[in-house]
């Protein structure tokens, strides 16, 4: 199939979703696939750089400086541009819904070429960035405008977890709903032996990788950490960037070891998860966190926050891998009990590990392109009907 893939951001890897982006289309390169992309930047991910339809910047006045430190850019459509490259593809696929994706829908409808599109972007992570995640009925609005805007266009929408199908049922969305995994990449399938730096050395490692952003709760991971029975021997790592990240550090203040705020390559988030000792997701709002299941993929025993706003929670395989959203201190107690228990501790890592392979990327890039065929058909059967009736009525 030739497949493109449009995105408003999808060259720089700074956050989760261009990650699952980029790794989604290298594998459908790897399955025989002609994928091309339309983004704004700097083409640097696909095998040549024809294969690119690049966009300028969107530039949102008032709201860029937020935008940017969620590690996020728009991209301004050109029209002449999104047109040549829905002309060349088979089928489109969407991932981010807004004005690029408004614009090549338009275009894809005219043209009557099959096009999907993902649901990546969950509304309470917009609100959460003015502190306003957990006002129900403006997430509401957000989500009825991304139907409104984009969704209600789509026969067919990939979701990435059982949890956030069901808030579009619940939002009216009527398209075919299809849960699919991002996938977890294969590097990070299996425990890694590697010896910890020094300065981790004699120490319990507990790692979280996330956006430094609101609902993300490092702050309730750092609270938990101070309240535990074995504070003076923990060392914390969050892996990300964003813009809590002075907010983080002042919070940490007082830990005995300093705090490790850092945002990692590939490379070293592999050896920063083979150090760990223990995972811990606190974020309040997640579609799937994959961050989360590349951790436990590599025999991390995660303990995540019970949230009825994220995904998360579906991973946890016992009690000790669950703890009170938002509550520190039964957090600490958890991390308390792992910390108590190495032996349970490595027998549940396995079994992390087994349930990680569930998610292999490979297998879930095959389902999304059954997803793409099934949409193929449908577009097929469409036009070829629409012919029939106009030679009935010629």
């Amino acid at each position: 199939m030739r497949i493109l893939l449009v995105n408003d951001q999808f060259f720089a890897a700074n956050n989760g979703m261009t990650i699952s982006a980029q790794r989604f289309a290298r594998v459908l390169e790897n399955h025989g696939h002609d994928v091309r992309v339309v983004s704004y930047g700097i083409p640097t991910m696909v095998s040549e750089p024809d294969k690119a339809y690049l966009m300028r910047k969107l530039t949102v006045h008032g709201f860029d400086w937020l935008i940017s430190s969620q590690g996020m850019t728009f991209a301004k459509p050109d029209d002449a541009v999104l047109m040549e490259a829905i002309e060349w593809a088979d089928v489109v696929h969407f991932l981010t819904p807004f004005m690029l994706t408004r614009h090549g829908i338009e275009i894809a409808e005219n043209l009557h070429v099959p096009f999907t599109a993902a649901f990546h972007v969950q509304p309470e992570n917009i609100t959460s960035s003015v502190h306003a995640g957990n006002i129900g009925f403006i997430n509401s609005l957000i989500y009825r405008w991304f139907n409104y805007y984009i969704y209600k266009y789509c026969k067919h929408i990939h979701c990435p977890s059982n949890f956030i199908a069901g808030e579009l049922r619940r939002h009216g969305y009527t398209g075919k709903l299809h849960v699919i995994s991002n996938g977890i990449d294969p590097d990070f399938i299996g425990k890694r032996k590697v010896e910890k730096l020094p300065e981790y050395q004699n120490k319990f490692v507990v790692l979280m990788v996330g956006r430094l952003s609101v609902e993300k709760r490092q702050d309730v991971l750092i609270d938990a950490v101070k309240k535990s029975k074995h504070s003076d021997n923990i060392q914390l790592v969050l892996a990300g960037k964003g813009p809590r990240r002075e907010f983080l550090e002042r919070r940490a203040r007082g830990l005995k070891n300093p705090v490790v705020i850092n945002f990692f390559s590939k490379h070293d988030l592999l050896d920063m998860i083979a150090q760990s000792d223990l995972y811990v997701h606190a974020s309040d709002m997640e579609i799937e966190a994959m961050s989360c299941m590349e951790a436990f993929a590599g025999g991390l025993v995660p303990v995540i926050a019970d949230s009825p706003k994220s995904a998360t929670p579906q991973f946890a395989l016992d009690e000790h891998s669950l703890f009170v959203a938002g509550n520190s201190s039964d957090l600490a107690e958890k991390i308390d009990f792992w910390y108590e228990h190495p032996f349970e501790k490595d027998i549940m890592g396995a079994k992390y590990v087994e349930q990680g392979k569930r998610y292999d990327l490979d297998t879930c890039v095959l389902a999304a392109e059954e997803m793409f065929r099934e949409a193929i058909r449908e577009s097929r059967g469409a036009v070829q009907h629409e012919e029939e009736m106009s030679e009935q009525w010629a």
